[in-house]
């Protein structure tokens, strides 16, 4: 696994060279989206403190703002935005971002159940589709709340507080990690959603 996570953080590194070129002048953000308006293209994610795959940082405050690039060839496929933070299934903890508060929040959950399961397991992989069954399930009827990280390769099944569940299903999912090139505060010149670039793939 270590070595994969080697091979993963140096492929990253050289197509961001070839995404970001030489980055002269330029400065480099990346971190986990919490917003993204398909109209106007504007993505708003929490900075990753760290930028290690294994053990991210999402702690940074203000959220940053960066309008896209408007030429496909600079910018990434689009990116999903969703509210959690961290899961820490050991402590029964959910830390969301919460944009009415524009602060983080820790949710304590009463864990169910907890699995260790590869990404293309049948529990969370749908092999006809080829893809990863669609997490979180909020099941207000049991009152339970189901999520899969990929990153920690964890299935759990927790009861979060009752008020909780009126949340947006969003809240518990994870954004997708992004990469940001820019010159000008604000505004993207390169745009790389690393959660849907496939290095390995061909």
């Amino acid at each position: 696994m270590l070595k994969k996570w080697m091979v993963l953080n140096l492929m990253i590194a050289v197509s961001a060279v070839f995404l970001f070129g030489c980055a002269e002048h330029g400065q480099v953000d990346q971190g986990r989206v919490v917003a993204f308006d398909k109209d106007k293209r504007v993505v708003t994610f929490i900075r990753d403190g760290k930028a290690d795959p294994q053990n991210p940082d999402y702690s940074f405050l203000p959220p940053l703002t960066y309008t896209l690039p408007t030429d496909p060839l600079d910018a990434g496929p689009e990116p999903k935005a969703g509210g959690r933070m961290k899961l820490d299934a050991d402590k029964g903890q959910v830390v969301i971002y919460d944009p009415a508060a524009m602060n983080f929040k820790t949710i304590d959950v009463k864990m169910l159940d907890k699995k260790t399961v590869d990404r293309l397991d049948p529990l969370v992989y749908d092999a006809s589709k080829k893809a990863t069954k669609p997490f979180p399930v909020v099941d207000k009827d049991k009152k339970t709340v189901t999520i899969y990280s990929g990153r920690q390769n964890l299935l759990v099944t927790f009861a979060p507080p009752e008020e909780c569940l009126a949340l947006p299903a969003a809240t518990w999912d994870s954004g997708d990690e992004v990469r940001v090139y820019y010159k000008e505060a604000g505004k993207a010149l390169r745009f790389m959603n690393i959660s849907k670039t496939d290095i390995f793939r061909g």
